[in-house]
């Protein structure tokens, strides 16, 4: 039997044991994170699939896994012989899972589901639709504590201290600024418990979670004090001293819901869409929940003009790594046997080779060929294809620094290309050029913004079916909330600070991708009668491969813009360069000469 099927067939053992008839598996850990410990790779260990997003459910007769379009075709391949459907999201006419159970389950069953991987809202969702169909949504223990034998441990990493001269910004001055915000919500205590919140908060990181410098951990601000809940072993004693001297207490990661259930009469604020149910549960017990949207989220979104800084001085590190690969890749290719995943590796060992590199900051995506079209599908060395010098290659990483954290793609020309490949790479290039050249009011949502990356697709029947911006952390999770750029309404207005990837793309299935993704910040234009203004300075220095381009499909202000991007470029990498690669550095980022619609 298929290793996934015995899982499978386990599963449904614990299924009739909580006396229930479906189960629905968010594939979360109790952070509701988007990377998690091994110990939370449950949508792998259940189906088989290794990408990052999807969510499963089983009944006694089905098992199918819900993904969207990034990795459909990854899904495909790896569920072979699983026994497990794969249910498409995000495509016209998509079922989504609760939907697929109230058309497939009987009025009076049971759905199963561990609240502790679930956030308050998605469980109102659930059950209000359950409840209209006559289903009960039950809580049940985590089953893969009984179904999973080996079951990785949580990490032990040590946790160290981010010191201010890259934070900006002192424990002191984060905590009083969130008692603060708390007293303008009428709210007297701020659970934490999304990592990445846990770490801006404390100026702590850590290595608990791949791809992510945080810790697992939560935390508390207010009247109770300033408390820590985290593995107490992973602290050195200098830390845990500094700690206590700045009136923190920490206490061991295993007390937290124990603890918030002590708590009394206080109103807590708790985000909805960011905590799990159990922590609501815990704390309405005995407290006035105040529901809003996390106070250190918005903080923390918001850069202070240190990070924004050591964002900047980490781009040219990443800079300098990146024109190394690029360098590589012109030097090397034909002459040595190159594969994706031996790219991406090369990749991540010239970052390695600058001064404070922290890791990857998400798994790189080398896409050649129709791997490019694979939106988020990861190579390993069995699957990956040997780069030839012919079309074009995607690559998409990114790094983390004490400085900040970077998220870059380039497609770049490797050999002949055709008319098609050039023509998708300069649509997908204006919406970025677009987006870069933005001004906009204050007030302004992501929403708003997104249409200047689709325009030009658009306007010849094309699309991509990601979103355009994500936030990025400072020396964080490379995705970063409240804010973002997509076609999905989304509450949260785009403000000075706000650090976002500005990626359109396309993607022709069987056949290859192109995508150009920058990062850049938001910053204050101006202010007269009719408002204050915001625009974006771009933060990423990487050369765009001029050879892709058509320069017929490009307006006088776009190649003006590429210009004098790529000016910018020369002007901060040139010196930090290799003597060696000047030269070729100089060539891959000339001017344009858009008088006669050819690159010289």
């Amino acid at each position: 039997m298929n290793p996934v099927s015995k899982r499978i067939a386990a599963l449904r053992e614990f299924m009739e044991a909580e006396e229930t008839d479906a189960i629905f598996i968010s594939c979360t850990d109790p952070h509701l994170g988007e990377y998690m410990t091994d110990r939370w790779q449950v949508r792998k260990f259940i189906t088989g699939f290794s990408g990052s997003y999807g969510s499963v459910v089983v009944t006694m007769d089905h098992a199918g896994l819900w993904t969207d379009t990034r990795y459909f075709l990854q899904a495909e391949h790896q569920l072979q012989g699983s026994g497990i459907a794969m249910h498409k999201l995000r495509v016209p006419d998509s079922v989504l899972p609760e939907e697929w159970l109230i058309a497939n389950l009987k009025p009076g069953q049971r759905i199963g589901i561990d609240i502790t991987t679930l956030p308050v809202h998605s469980f109102r969702e659930f059950d209000s639709k359950f409840r209209k169909a006559g289903l009960k949504l039950v809580p049940v223990p985590d089953p893969f504590e009984t179904i999973w034998d080996d079951r990785p441990p949580l990490p032990d990493t040590p946790v160290f201290e981010l010191d201010v001269k890259y934070t900006g910004l002192s424990r002191k001055e984060k905590l009083d600024a969130i008692q603060t915000e708390l007293g303008k919500r009428g709210a007297d205590l701020q659970v934490i418990s999304m990592p990445d919140e846990l770490a801006w908060t404390f100026n702590l990181r850590g290595h608990d979670i791949p791809f992510t410098p945080v810790f697992s951990g939560y935390g508390l601000v207010g009247k109770v004090g300033k408390i820590l809940f985290a593995d107490t072993g992973k602290f050195s004693e200098t830390l845990k001293n500094q700690l206590e001297t700045e009136g923190i207490e920490l206490h061991p990661y295993s007390r937290f819901l124990y603890h918030l259930g002590t708590l009394r009469n206080l109103k807590v604020l708790l985000d909805p869409s960011a905590t799990n149910c159990s922590i609501f549960r815990a704390v309405e017990k005995n407290c006035v929940v105040v529901e809003g949207p996390s106070i250190i989220g918005i903080l923390k979104s918001r850069k202070n003009p240190v990070e924004i800084q050591g964002i900047r001085n980490a781009m040219k590190k990443d800079g300098v790594a990146l024109v190394k690969f690029l360098f590589h890749l012109h030097n090397c290719l034909g002459s040595e046997t190159m594969t994706e995943y031996t790219a991406g590796r090369k990749l991540a060992g010239f970052r390695s080779e600058n001064e404070g590199f922290s890791g990857e900051s998400f798994p790189p995506l080398i896409g050649y060929k129709d791997h490019g079209a694979l939106v988020h599908f990861t190579v390993n060395e069995e699957n990956a294809y040997k780069i030839e010098a012919e079309g074009m290659l995607l690559f998409d990483s990114g790094g983390h620094y004490p400085e900040g954290t970077t998220d870059v793609t380039r497609t770049v020309v490797l050999g002949a290309v055709t008319d098609q490949q050039r023509t998708d790479f300069t649509l997908a290039l204006k919406g970025m050029i677009a987006l870069s050249m933005a001004k906009f009011p204050f007030g302004t949502k992501g929403c708003h913004l997104d249409i200047l990356a689709r325009r030009a697709l658009w306007d010849q029947g094309l699309n991509y079916g990601h979103g355009t911006g994500h936030g990025v952390g400072h020396f964080l999770n490379v995705h970063e909330g409240p804010m973002s750029i997509r076609q999905e309404y989304n509450p949260v207005n785009i403000e000075p600070g706000m650090v976002l990837s500005n990626e359109p793309g396309l993607y022709r299935t069987n056949q290859y991708g192109v995508r150009t993704e920058n990062m850049m910040v938001c910053v204050e234009d101006e202010e007269n009668e009719f408002g204050k203004f915001m625009r974006f300075e771009t933060l990423t220095l990487c050369p765009v491969d001029l050879r892709a381009i058509k320069p017929d499909l490009l307006t006088e202000a776009e190649i003006q813009w590429i210009d004098n991007y790529h000016a910018k470029v020369r002007e901060e990498l040139l010196n930090l360069l290799p003597e060696e690669m000047k030269g070729f550095f100089l060539s891959i980022t000339r001017n344009m000469n858009h008088q006669q619609g050819t690159v010289k």
